[in-house]
């Protein structure tokens, strides 16, 4: 999957690609169309990179009520050439959440859509969650036999169809049918017995019962990779572990089980000069102990020619704790020793960031400050920085944590500023709260509702009010809201 292009922070498809409160204030006071056409460009092309821990559907849906906008583009979206093409859930996966709110909002036409892509559309299937939350029985068995038909008879179509019924996020619709289509009510009988066959079937080389035999083990099935190991080690790239890499943590977690203490001279030498599996693994071990050698063997292995070594010590470094750990850090990352420029000092800092004391509150500002100059407002290892700076309640952070919340195309990572400006900028309240009340994330809305000054802009309490009485609102935003309002009506 390609990057999403995010338009600048100052445009209204920027805004609204970013999810942000102004993008909704924008996008009402500009021409309609120009709004309209901004909005059916974040839905039909999903501006996140990561769906998983990013929300848009319910700030999508709302603004599509308040302008009164017709579903045309979502429509054509949905029935393109490319759905026939195009297997992946996040193609289409946005428009049909915001079809599901606008169907809960009463929009009949979103309901209608939803009905006809989940009969004949490549991603039904999340299309019939949406419809499980929102539809009535009688929409739900009128859709059954069309639903039933993507199933051919015969040995591999029943398998498809238990994989189906085991893998819908609401079982109602499943539940309803298997009362009427004999297939399905065969199918959700049969498909929690599949997994259980598959969790007794498991396959895999399991280590032996000893130290050797998990340090051996480690290093099995983990062929030299040449990319991996000489592949610069980058924090702010994100990645996922590989195989070496979780067979590592995995014998890690075996070896609590089965060292004892005169093993530790084993593990010291597979830490220091060890294959690289038996290596990482007791490396993560001696950390978790923590082992008064770690320190040394840490500095070891961040200096080590194999980039995967490197990785797994600059990692586990972040799973240390405890007040010698913090000295350790404060000295890898000093920037007196030119420490912090290394990854070894930027692992540190993000450790402080994550455990260190108020006095560490400088070299972590000035690390934000050096990630944003140099790798701008994304990376996995800013928002580490950014919930530091709040955390060690950093005053001097403030417009570093401001530009954050301004440019960051991630809603998750700009929430995460938003948490740490309440802890740090002292006009957050009538400032960034303000605008938090309309952002795309439910946290950011629910912390603006806890902090918004409630006089000085007209605006706060009317959409207060408004927030209170939306039914697709979440139940933490309606606690905070409503508790603001008893407070406020107390108090005249």
């Amino acid at each position: 999957m390609f990057e999403p292009v995010i338009a600048p922070s100052a445009s209204l498809l920027g805004l609204l690609q970013r999810g942000r409160g102004d993008g909704q204030l924008h996008a009402l006071a500009a021409d309609r169309t120009e709004a309209i056409s901004a909005l059916e460009e974040c839905v039909t092309n999903d501006p996140r990179a990561d769906w998983q821990v990013e929300n848009r559907s319910l700030y999508y849906a709302r603004l599509y009520m308040e302008l009164e906008a017709p579903l045309d583009g979502i429509e054509d979206h949905l029935h393109a050439p490319d759905d026939l093409l195009d297997h992946e859930d996040n193609r289409t996966g946005l428009a049909l959440s915001v079809l599901g709110h606008l169907a809960a909002y009463g929009r009949r036409d979103a309901l209608l859509m939803l009905r006809e892509y989940a009969a004949t559309g490549t991603n039904w299937a999340w299309a019939l969650d949406e419809l499980a939350m929102r539809d009535d029985d009688l929409g739900l068995l009128v859709l059954g036999p069309a639903i039933l038909d993507r199933f051919p008879e015969g040995p591999e179509g029943d398998a498809d169809l238990r994989a189906a019924v085991r893998g819908a996020y609401e079982p109602r619709p499943w539940r309803l049918w298997a009362a009427h289509h004999p297939r399905i009510a065969t199918a959700s009988e049969q498909s929690p017995f599949d997994l259980w066959q598959r969790q007794l079937n498991r396959g895999g080389v399991t280590p032996g019962w000893s130290v050797a035999g998990v340090l051996a083990w480690a290093d099995e099935g983990d062929p030299f990779d040449g990319a991996a190991a000489f592949h610069r080690y980058d924090p702010s790239e994100p990645s996922e572990p590989d195989a070496g890499a979780r067979r590592a943590a995995a014998a890690a977690r075996c070896l609590s089980a089965v060292v004892r203490p005169e093993d530790r001279d084993t593990l010291l030498e597979a830490a220091r000069s060890g294959l690289p599996g038996a290596r990482r693994a007791a490396l993560r071990h001696l950390v978790d102990v923590r082992d008064q050698a770690v320190p040394a063997l840490i500095e070891a292995a961040a200096a080590d020619v194999d980039e995967r070594v490197v990785r797994a010590a600059l990692e586990v470094l972040g799973r240390m704790r405890g007040p010698e750990a913090l000295a350790h850090a404060r000295r890898w990352a000093d920037p007196a020793t030119g420490g912090a420029d290394s990854a070894l000092g930027e692992a540190a800092v993000q450790l402080l960031a994550d455990a260190g004391e108020p006095a560490d509150g400088p070299v972590v500002v000035d690390a934000l400050r050096r990630w944003i100059s140099v790798r701008g407002v994304s990376g996995v290892g800013l928002g580490t920085l950014v919930d530091g700076a709040g955390r060690l309640a950093a005053a001097a952070a403030v417009p570093a944590l401001r530009h954050v919340y301004g440019e960051a195309a991630s809603s998750e990572l700009r929430g995460r500023a938003a948490r740490a400006l309440a802890a740090t900028d002292r006009h957050f309240p009538e400032g960034p709260a303000v605008e938090c009340l309309w952002d795309c994330e439910e946290a950011t809305r629910e912390l603006a509702a806890r902090h918004v000054a409630t006089t000085g802009d007209a605006r706060v309490l009317e959409r207060l009010r408004r927030l209170a009485a939306d039914p697709a609102e979440e139940a933490e935003v309606h606690a905070a809201v409503r508790g603001r309002l008893t407070a406020r009506e107390r108090g005249r």
